[in-house]
């Protein structure tokens, strides 16, 4: 399975893509690839020679020779040791977990320090999204429906009590941003995936009070936390983040972290964090 069977404006292209573009950094490495789903990724891993660990809570799904997907509940725990894996790949995944904390926490469990964590999700915080959200409370309303319980349940399993929810928790770029670095990663790079027309379309109309809104915003945080460096920054980050032309006319995100710290030693950081909420 290769980039090329698929269309541009399908997500699994843009990470094949990326699969073969970087072959080499996955090349005799520990690839946790999860939820692994039909297997077309944990494929393309396996063929440039990772060794690849596929999982997922449906495993029967998944038909690849010479591979085998083992059962997985994120909201457990995954059944893999600490600290085995020198990269992670979750596609499509995050927007399905009840518990995105957990799961970020999980992928960090697994994950090696430096080890890189690859995700994608689809972009609500695109114009569209917003948009769409705005007149249906869908993410795209010609063809989804607003969240319920026939539509947004997509498979379960009555034997173990679990459900596999639809798009039910879709997820912003901030919110993203913040539960990765809360769970010791940091954001690397935002890969490019497939533009859509109709934030495009948008943008000429929208960017101009999104940047301005942003802006004033920025210069108020900048203001009140003049002298502390590290909130400055901060604030600077998410300004470049939720202005970026690729958040705001993407399909799908596609963002690349990095471990760069322990659960350890990210809990006895936050520990010497005190905030007034509702006056930061």
């Amino acid at each position: 399975m290769n980039s090329s069977d698929f269309k541009k404006n399908d997500i699994k292209f843009h990470v094949l893509s990326f699969i073969e573009a970087q072959n080499s950094i996955f090349k005799d490495k520990k690839v946790l690839d999860f939820p692994a789903g039909n297997g077309f990724t944990s494929q393309k891993l396996k063929n440039i020679g990772a060794e690849v660990h596929a999982f997922d809570v449906f495993p029967a799904y998944f038909k690849i020779e010479g591979l085998t997907c083992k059962y997985s509940n994120i909201n457990e725990n995954i059944a893999a040791e600490n600290d085995l894996f020198d990269h992670v790949i979750c596609q499509e995944g995050i927007e399905h977990f009840q518990d995105q904390f957990k799961a970020m926490q999980e992928f960090n469990r697994v994950l090696r320090t430096n080890g890189t964590l690859l995700m994608t999700t689809p972009n609500t915080s695109s114009l569209r999204s917003r948009l769409s959200v705005f007149l249906t409370e869908s993410e795209h309303f010609k063809k989804i429906s607003p969240v319920n319980e026939l539509d947004s349940i997509w498979k379960s399993d009555s034997s173990k009590n679990e459900i596999y929810f639809g798009h039910v928790f879709l997820i912003s770029a901030s919110k993203l941003r913040l539960l990765a670095k809360i769970s010791g990663f940091e954001l690397i790079k935002e890969h490019k995936t497939e533009s859509n027309l109709t934030s495009y379309l948008l943008l000429p109309l929208f960017y101009p009070f999104i940047l301005l809104s942003s802006f004033i915003l920025l210069q108020k945080k900048l203001r009140k936390n003049k002298g502390n460096a590290e909130k400055c920054n901060l604030y600077r980050e998410i300004f470049k983040l939720t202005t970026s032309i690729k958040t705001l006319t993407q399909g799908h995100l596609f963002y690349e972290f990095k471990k760069t710290n322990s659960l350890n030693e990210i809990y006895s950081q936050f520990n010497d964090v005190h905030q007034e909420f509702g006056r930061t």
